[in-house]
């Protein structure tokens, strides 16, 4: 007899005033919490010009050291109506006690990058620490990521990419607004750490 497994159990949350209570080294990250979406501009050598883009970023945790990441685009048109999908990732951050973050990050297009950073004063800034590709994806060697909470409701976003022969150069960058999630910053030292 087969009997269904029950509901999900230990939820997600995208805040830090719900249930399950963040794990105390989340601390340096608990402004990032959310869903956030905003438009941005990219281009790269290799590419014929620079393009607009939509993006939507969620972050969210289960009460453990570690936030799980989710990131999807898409391209605009001139008139910013939707062309296609474009980018997706998936992924979580390792927060360690001295505020040093290890990311995790896996692309459908073969890619998955580990990067390491630190986060502090309402900014993770993260670096390649290693690449790994399927057979067939594009050769990507590094990258850089930069997440910047502008205030409690605005992200901003730059990604620096070495791919295809290309040195480490700008690729993309976003500002991105909160749509889901901590509408005011928690009551705790991030607050002091994002004036």
């Amino acid at each position: 007899m087969f009997e269904a497994a029950a509901e999900q159990p230990f939820p997600e949350s995208y805040r830090v005033d719900r249930e399950p209570a963040p794990h105390a080294l989340l601390e340096p990250v608990l402004g990032f919490l959310g869903v956030w979406r905003g438009r941005g501009r990219g281009g790269y050598p290799t590419l014929d010009g620079d393009f607009a883009y939509a993006q939507e970023v969620r972050f969210s945790h289960d009460g453990r050291p570690f936030l799980r990441y989710e990131a999807r685009a898409w391209l605009l048109d001139g008139d910013g109506a939707p062309l296609r999908p474009a980018a997706r990732e998936s992924g979580w951050w390792r927060l360690q006690p001295d505020g040093r973050v290890e990311a995790l990050v896996t692309q459908p297009t073969g890619i998955t990058e580990i990067l390491v950073g630190h986060a502090g004063q309402g900014a993770v800034d993260l670096s390649t620490h290693t690449v790994a590709l399927t057979p067939t994806a594009k050769e990507v060697t590094a990258t850089r990521r930069r997440y910047t909470l502008a205030d409690a409701g605005t992200l901003d976003f730059v990604h620096d990419l070495a791919a295809v022969g290309q040195p480490l150069q700008h690729h993309l960058s976003a500002t991105l607004r909160r749509a889901v999630g901590q509408s005011t910053p928690p009551t705790s030292s991030w607050n002091s750490s994002v004036q």
